[in-house]
């Protein structure tokens, strides 16, 4: 770890806003990260050491690849940023590997969106128990984060994303603070742009055809900050896991029906059976290939991410077929 960084003292209590914090583990973590790094130890671990590059700059880790870019423009260079999920997981399926779990036990901060969007990863911190590792909840302080997690959606509530991360980061290397605050708030001028930027595209949308019907509930903040309604969705749960009721789909056929929504939003790599089940009793159009928690080759930053999810949305609700 760079000699100008140290590890925050292991308290039991809350740091205060935008700041990191420390926590105390189930035992059930600390087997399932047992079990990993043996195989880390059984067949290897491929790479460089997870403490950096050549330079020998400080490992964070971040949950997802959209949030490993938003540390990115926080942190600037002054640490090493990874992703725990590859591009295109879904972070409710996620399923550690050896490398993972050797991953955190060699890097000196975690940033996650909030304790439980990534239940594997959640398990897999509870296992470290390590007084020298720093876990950031860049939506801490977030109403309703963690009832329901996809703030991200919402560029102005990554803005407190933004600080959170700087907070933490500038805790761990005092010696950087004035480079994290700078970052973040250049980085959060770019926010508040694209914030700008959805909002000038929604008006491009006729307000009775702002109407969303998604894979499951994932665009509540999005919606709520830009002025959508959400007619329903296809499994009426913030994970996605599990299986509607023939009367759920019944009921979402219904009200796509009585709305008119135009369409149906899917996340890349979503099972487009239910919903396209659901477009052909409806004459609705399935959009596929949104991307709700993850960047990919058309999507490498999370402003990028949000443009692209934004064209596909006015897209299709400005033209659909009905």
């Amino acid at each position: 770890m760079g000699s100008g960084l140290r590890a925050l003292e292991k308290t039991g209590a809350q740091q205060g806003p935008g700041r990191t914090r420390r926590r105390s583990y189930p035992t059930a973590g600390s087997v399932i990260l047992a079990v990993l790094l043996v195989s880390v130890a059984l067949f290897g671990c491929s790479g460089e050491d997870a403490t950096g590059g050549d330079d020998g700059r400080p490992l964070v880790v971040a949950d997802t690849t959209f949030m490993a870019d938003i540390v990115r423009n926080v942190a600037g260079g002054r640490v090493e940023v990874e992703a725990v999920l590859p591009a295109g997981t879904d972070p409710h399926s996620f399923e550690p590997t050896p490398q993972d779990a050797k991953r955190l036990i060699d890097a000196l901060a975690v940033v996650i969106n909030i304790t439980g969007l990534v239940p594997q990863l959640d398990d897999l911190l509870a296992g470290t128990d390590d007084p020298d590792l720093t876990v950031i909840e860049a939506a801490k302080g977030i109403e309703g984060s963690s009832e329901d997690p996809h703030t991200w959606l919402d560029p102005n509530l990554v803005v407190g994303y933004v600080s959170n991360i700087a907070s933490g980061l500038a805790g761990l290397d005092p010696a950087g603070v004035d480079d994290y605050r700078a970052n973040a708030d250049q980085y959060a001028q770019i926010l508040r742009d694209l914030d700008r930027w959805i909002a000038d595209q929604v008006e491009t949308i006729p307000e009775e055809r702002r109407l969303l019907v998604t894979n499951h509930e994932s665009l509540n903040y999005f919606a709520d900050r830009y002025g959508f309604r959400i007619v329903g969705t296809v499994f009426p749960t913030v994970s996605g896991v599990g299986s509607p009721s023939a009367q759920q789909i019944a009921g979402l056929v219904t009200d796509i029906r009585k709305s008119g929504a135009p369409a149906i939003f899917l996340e890349t790599g979503s099972n487009a059976d239910l919903a396209s089940q659901v477009a052909a009793e409806t004459g609705a159009e399935v959009v596929t290939n949104l991307c709700i928690a993850s960047l990919d080759e058309n999507t490498p930053t999370y402003v990028e991410m949000m443009r692209w999810n934004v064209g596909l949305i006015a897209e299709a609700l400005r033209s659909g077929k009905r």
